[in-house]
């Protein structure tokens, strides 16, 4: 008979075996990301599709299964937005080389990106600040970035007259968010560094 020694003031679960699940999903996702970029520049844009199309499903049912299960980890929160990074920046990349996203929208995006990541850095070094939640204008260029992925490849496969407005709806909403959500996180980024005055002692 084996007993199991118990940490005092720590309570036992019972294990999920479902914990991993969303941050499985998430894994999935950035895996795809090299047969998606090989099946693009094959010209294999039915694949591509389709694997971008598999790739949202995970992106959707990762973060639903976070919620269900409530198995939300600190890794699952890093973990998540890098992988949608990961993706769309590869693919704005690709898409850009075969001639079919112009280079300006490509430019803005990483430019937009590498940005946050050195004012995120910034925070963290003044500050000590880890979290920097995306605003709503991030959540909308985010989603928006999607869109026009999935326009794009789709116009390959359907070269239709709506398709073609869509496509290009998308990228020029791609580009005014691009430039509103930068501009919001430069907003929010210097009222945390500022630094409040110290009150000198008799000063009301």
């Amino acid at each position: 008979m084996t007993t199991q020694s118990v940490i005092p003031g720590e309570t036992t679960r019972p294990s999920n075996p479902f914990r991993a699940a969303p941050n499985i999903l998430t894994l999935l996702r950035i895996c795809l990301a090299p047969f998606l970029v090989a099946a693009i520049l094959e010209d294999r844009f039915a694949l591509g599709f389709g694997l971008f199309v598999a790739a949202g499903l995970t992106d959707a049912l990762d973060g639903t299964l976070a919620r269900i299960l409530r198995q939300r980890t600190m890794l699952g929160q890093y973990l998540d937005p890098v992988a949608d990074k990961l993706l769309l920046s590869t693919l704005f990349l690709v898409l850009t080389h075969k001639g079919l996203i112009p280079a300006r929208v490509t430019v803005l995006v990483f430019g937009r990106d590498v940005g946050i990541l050195i004012v995120a850095a910034i925070l963290y070094a003044a500050v000590g600040r880890r979290e920097f939640r995306p605003s709503i204008f991030g959540k909308a260029n985010t989603l928006v970035q999607i869109a026009a992925v999935a326009a794009v490849l789709f116009y390959q496969l359907n070269p239709g007259v709506w398709v073609a407005d869509v496509r290009a709806l998308a990228l020029n909403l791609t580009i005014a968010l691009t430039v509103m959500s930068g501009l919001h996180y430069a907003w929010v980024a210097s009222r945390r560094t500022a630094v409040p005055s110290v009150a000198s002692p008799g000063s009301k």
